[in-house]
């Protein structure tokens, strides 16, 4: 059996304002000894990703994020690539990241983006930090594309919501938290309402077969009653994320997952 480079991964899916979930998931990971040794994330994931692997505790992000109503986040674009500008995000990250490149992270990050010009997912985990992560988040329609030596990058959901590719053979243990659980949805109008509703449902394919490949996976499927561009309940979703986490550790061995016993049954 070959040595694992990493000892735990943790595989943060995108999900808009469902992402605040993530940071419940990693509060009830760490309050159980759980730490992960390296993190790859898409959109939501790729932003509370970054932030925690710069040292930023789950509270604290939390704190961070939910600092008022979703025009702080979002405000209208007057190019025509994108409707909304995400004003929120930009000022938290180009405030509270004490690291401006993936190498100065204290824990390895794998962010996740599509490439519009080549038709490709693209992981970045070297180099400048900012625009890949803000790329990563950037979903199609609503907001505008970033654009990184010439190439016109999106929300990386797109081709890869739930980014596990990058560190699947790397670690002795996987860790997946998904928070885009698709259910019945009555009324669907508007320009933006539709652009959410059909990215959500790209994003979903492909989840139920990844899902397998994990050691511990975290699905609330509650939060398909939340909306992706609504971060106003912010504490409700990190609750969530929090108590499902908290359940499904009640079936494993701790110490087995963390490595300080042999495995067992996972």
């Amino acid at each position: 059996m070959s040595v694992k480079q990493f000892n735990i991964g943790l595989v943060l899916s995108g999900g808009g304002a469902r992402g605040f979930a993530h940071l419940g998931v990693i509060e009830a990971l760490n309050e159980a000894g759980i730490f992960p040794d390296v993190i790859s994330g898409t959109s939501a994931g790729a932003i509370i990703g970054v932030l925690y692997a710069d040292g930023h505790t789950p509270k604290e992000i939390l704190k961070l994020m939910n600092g008022g109503s979703r025009l702080d986040f979002m405000r209208p674009a007057l190019p025509r690539e994108g409707l909304l500008q995400i004003n929120g995000i930009i000022k938290i990250l180009k405030t509270s990241l004490h690291s401006k490149n993936f190498n100065e992270l204290k824990i390895p990050l794998y962010v996740t983006a599509t490439d519009l010009n080549n038709g490709k997912a693209v992981y970045f985990s070297e180099g400048e930090l900012f625009d890949p992560v803000i790329a990563s988040a950037s979903i199609p329609v609503v907001f505008q594309p970033v654009k990184i030596d010439n190439i016109s990058y999106v929300d990386g959901g797109i081709l890869d919501n739930l980014p596990l590719r990058p560190i699947e053979n790397k670690c002795r243990i996987l860790i997946g938290s998904f928070v885009n659980p698709v259910g019945y949805m009555e009324k669907i109008s508007g320009l933006i309402n539709i652009a959410e509703r059909t990215f959500m449902l790209s994003m979903s394919k492909e989840i139920f077969e990844k899902a397998k490949r994990f050691d511990l996976f975290i699905a609330p499927l509650e939060l398909r009653n939340y909306k992706i561009l609504d971060p106003e309940k912010a504490y409700e979703l990190f609750s969530i994320g929090y108590n499902a986490t908290k359940e499904k550790l009640k079936d494993i061995d701790i110490d087995s997952l963390i490595g300080l016993k042999p495995a067992t049954n996972l």
